[in-house]
C-alpha cells in the first residue's frame, strides 16, 4: 500500500473482490489492469457527477430567471422569425 497517494482519511482499508472474467476482459482490451480500468471507470463517473452539478446549477438559474419571467417584454410572434432572427445574413 506504499504505492498508494497520501490519504486525507484517517484510515484506509483493502478491498478483495473476485474479478469477474468479463471486467478482466474489457480491462485488457483497453491495455489496462484491472485496477487501473476500475480507476478509469471511477474518474469517469466523478466527472460525469461535476456534469449533473453543472446543469443543476443551470436549472437553478433557469428557475430564477423564470421567476422574474413576468418582467419580461411580450414581443410579437414577427420577432421569431428565421427573417427577423437573420436578417444580417443572406
Amino acid at each position: 500500500m506504499a504505492d498508494l497517494p497520501p490519504s486525507c482519511y484517517a484510515h484506509t482499508m483493502q478491498i478483495t473482490v473476485d474479478i469477474p472474467d468479463e471486467f478482466a476482459a474489457r480491462a485488457a482490451a483497453r491495455g489496462l489492469t484491472p485496477e487501473d480500468y476500475l480507476r478509469t471507470l471511477i474518474d469517469e463517473a466523478a466527472h460525469a457527477a461535476d456534469k449533473l452539478a453543472a446543469r443543476l446549477s443551470m436549472a437553478e438559474f433557469i428557475r430564477g430567471f423564470s421567476a422574474n419571467s413576468e418582467k419580461i417584454p411580450q414581443l410579437p410572434d414577427e420577432a421569431f422569425t428565421r427573417e427577423s432572427l437573420y436578417r444580417d445574413h443572406d
